[in-house]
């Protein structure tokens, strides 16, 4: 394949890792061979999958905890088989939810400043699937609300703060990777059956369909933006590929492009923000990253470069840009994880003298604050794309209430404000309103009973008056059963007499 050079701001991208005192070394990671990356991160934390005996966890660690972790170091473990997938929630750091072959998927709330002994409680559990859970994804800009795919060939949508499944989406085969699109209206997915589905999350009513790549080994999809879908998987002749698919008709690929003939699934991880793309292939020793552009007929992948290493990758996780330095240029972090337990830290860097803020580097990227509550998404039907800030001056988290566990099924229900990402105040007390569930509405008998009033009096003389005929109804039943029970005795007797005469 020839590879077309044109100018770019990202043409001169490189990464270099960090050394070896500034990452995470030790980890037992996962042996499981299920298709996933096994590794999840955010700006405060960095999760792994592991391998352990009789059951599933995963290590969390706060991005400041470099160095050898400790062999029997705390863990979340609280599945009662492997832990297939992990994913932090976009709209607080805390929370993550993972999914396992004992056919649940659990919610986790880590404590401030990470674990200091094992989590094994977890603050939601989600049960609806038959079969092992392989895939979680978070709705991108509504609150709560998560897909989960499982061997039952089913998607289920969540609504986390009430742990209820909203809606069971059933597929002819295996799901093996899903993504929601920018705003969360659309859901992408492959499947076993080597066809890629776009899907309305809310009917289950499946919008579109077509063959993506026909090799036996599965297919990863991404989601871009402007209805534009990334697709990586293998040709006939096991040669790795990877397609641009347009979501309003996928009968032709916009653009195919073979890649190489290895064997390791490619992973593909989306940066809206840049509209950079990154090839991660597992077993690889290579990182291709590629920009979208406008072609002649559509949106193209453009190749800008590589980064190569000696060593191949087991796993990987790719830093959310509120994560990133700005202050180095740094515009993506991937963590790579290694068969001998390393999880590698390596920051891509555009070069500039300037010590400024770049603002064609950093456009306004996804806040951690959700546009959306559960409900609005729901039950009226809306659409939000994410709520946007800038980096300038580096990222503030915002704050967080911090969650009170009365009801497991209930614990992440409360809207947070958006007053610290520009709402006004009027917005954010709309918010709250919406996000506070509505009782429902009393029958019209007891409305009539609480209008009209009652007497106590009367209600007193009314339920003595019941017990003595309760009473009298007793006495009359035991009567009726004593008759009965000498007529049968005067009849057995009436037998017997007859059987002597005779």
């Amino acid at each position: 394949m020839a590879w077309t050079m044109r100018n770019s701001k990202f043409r001169h991208v490189f990464g270099k890792p960090l050394k070896r005192d500034q990452c995470y070394d030790n980890i037992r990671i996962s042996r499981s061979s299920w298709e996933a990356p096994y590794c999840a991160v955010n700006p405060k934390y960095v999760a792994v999958i592991t391998d352990s005996a009789g059951g599933g966890s995963f290590l969390v660690l706060p991005l400041s905890k470099v160095g050898k972790v400790e062999r029997d170091g705390p863990l979340v473990c609280g599945h009662k088989a492997a832990v297939l997938d992990i994913a932090w929630c976009p709209h607080n750091d805390d929370i993550i939810a993972s999914a396992s072959e004992d056919c649940t998927v659990k919610v986790w709330q880590i404590p401030e400043g990470g674990l200091t002994e094992n989590l094994t409680e977890s603050i939601v559990d989600l049960y609806a699937h038959q079969k092992r859970v392989g895939s979680v994804v978070w709705h991108p800009s509504a609150m709560n609300i998560l897909v989960s795919g499982g061997s039952d060939n089913k998607l289920f949508v969540w609504n986390v703060g009430t742990g209820e499944p909203l809606i069971e989406i059933g597929l002819p085969d295996l799901p093996l990777c899903i993504s929601f699109n920018y705003n969360g209206s659309k859901l992408a997915a492959t499947c076993k059956d080597k066809k890629l589905r776009v899907i309305n999350p809310r009917t289950g009513e499946f919008l579109q369909e077509t063959s993506c790549h026909p090799g036996a080994k599965p297919a990863r999809c991404v989601y871009l933006k402007n209805g534009i879908i990334l697709t990586t998987g293998f040709s006939k002749m096991s040669e790795r590929q990877y397609a641009i698919w347009d979501e309003k008709n996928l009968e032709e690929p916009i653009q195919i492009d073979g890649i190489d003939k290895s064997n390791g699934v490619m992973f593909p991880f989306y940066d809206p923000d840049t509209e950079m793309v990154y090839l991660i292939g597992k077993g690889d020793t290579i990182i291709r990253y590629y920009e979208i552009v406008k072609g002649d007929n559509g949106p193209e992948l453009f190749y800008l470069a590589l980064y190569q290493a000696a060593d191949p990758q087991r796993g990987m996780g790719f830093m959310p840009k509120r994560g990133l330095n700005v202050n180095q240029c740094e515009i993506a972090r991937i963590y790579k994880l290694h068969n001998s337990g390393l999880c590698e830290v390596i920051p891509f860097t555009v070069p500039r003298r300037s010590d400024l803020f770049q603002e064609d580097l950093y456009p306004d990227t996804a806040a951690d604050v959700p546009a959306i509550s559960a409900e609005e998404w729901w039950v009226d039907r809306k659409d939000a794309d994410p709520v946007l800030i800038s980096l300038k001056g580096g990222y503030a988290p915002s704050k967080k209430e911090a969650f009170k566990v009365v009801r497991k099924s209930n614990v992440l229900d409360k809207m947070p404000s958006r007053a610290s990402v520009g709402a006004t105040p009027a917005s954010a007390n709309n918010e709250a309103a919406a996000a506070t569930p509505a009782l429902p509405p009393l029958p019209q008998k007891t409305l009539d009973f609480l209008k009209d009033g009652f007497d106590p009096e009367k209600l007193v003389k009314d339920l003595k008056s019941l017990q003595d005929i309760v009473k009298k109804q007793d006495k009359r039943i035991q009567q009726l059963e004593n008759r009965l029970a000498k007529v049968e005795q005067h009849t057995d007797e009436e037998d017997v007499h007859g059987d002597e005469n005779c």
